[in-house]
């Protein structure tokens, strides 16, 4: 079982550079059993286990105002729901931040306003050493957050969920797998939105499509030039694959 105070889910070991050290990811939440399931598997947790990124959860009502764990309020000027104070999620990010002047983490609020969250994007943060993520939930967050407290607000795209914690999932994933050390860096080089997916064709952003046995099921069949073991004509399909699904 998990408690609501910070843990980790793997030993990693922080070092002050991403090269050769350990990438840290905080998340700020008021569920963090949601989190349990996705960092306990797969490709997170054999990056948590090389000790190449440290993932801690954080229960927001540690910092709570009164014993009762109130991290929220009515919003002004009326309107449905509740809105987390940013008096409560100020204070949980100081005390995130290292003491430390020379590493000033990055701060991303997960809201819907934010700026869409790509593949570019998951990039540059992958080069970070340290990473919070302040996942809002019931009817969002203070917006004094995004104006004062957060460097920047993402969004996972236009649509509805019931919190910022699916977001935070998704960002940490994408950011987790890009991280040097954790994927063969030939498995990275030519899947979909990154630059060397698309050869020489800039104009698309999708992978090509990929196939294994059976050769043939229901009729169903593999496309005869990826059996001929002829790597130019291979090259050859995959770029009028890649031209057409980006016409």
């Amino acid at each position: 079982m998990f408690n609501s105070s910070p843990f980790s889910f793997m030993n990693g070991v922080f070092l002050n550079t991403v090269i050769i050290g350990c990438m840290k990811i905080d998340i700020l939440t008021l569920f963090p059993e949601m989190f349990a399931g996705p960092f306990e598997e797969s490709i997170v947790k054999r990056a948590q286990e090389k000790g190449l990124v440290d993932i801690e959860i954080h229960n927001l009502r540690k910092w709570a105002i009164d014993e009762r764990g109130t991290v929220d309020d009515h919003p002004y000027g009326g309107g449905p729901g509740m809105i987390i104070r940013v008096d409560v999620v100020e204070r949980a990010v100081k005390d995130l931040r290292p003491s430390a002047i020379s590493h000033k983490p990055l701060v991303i609020l997960l809201d819907a306003r934010g700026e869409k969250f790509t593949q570019k994007k998951s990039v540059q943060l992958s080069k970070l050493e340290h990473l919070i993520l302040i996942a809002g939930h019931y009817e969002g967050v203070d917006n004094r957050v995004a104006e004062h407290v957060a460097d920047e607000v993402i969004s996972i795209g236009d649509y509805v969920l019931t919190g910022g914690e699916l977001p935070a999932m998704v960002l940490t994933d994408a950011v987790v797998r890009l991280i040097p050390g954790v994927i063969d860096p030939e498995s990275l080089k030519e899947e979909s939105f990154s630059p060397s997916t698309i050869y020489h064709l800039p104009s698309t952003d999708l992978e090509y499509p990929q196939y294994t046995r059976p050769e043939e099921y229901k009729g169903w069949k593999v496309p005869k030039v990826l059996l001929s073991g002829n790597h130019k004509e291979i090259e050859k399909w995959r770029d009028k694959i890649l031209v057409r699904q980006s016409a």
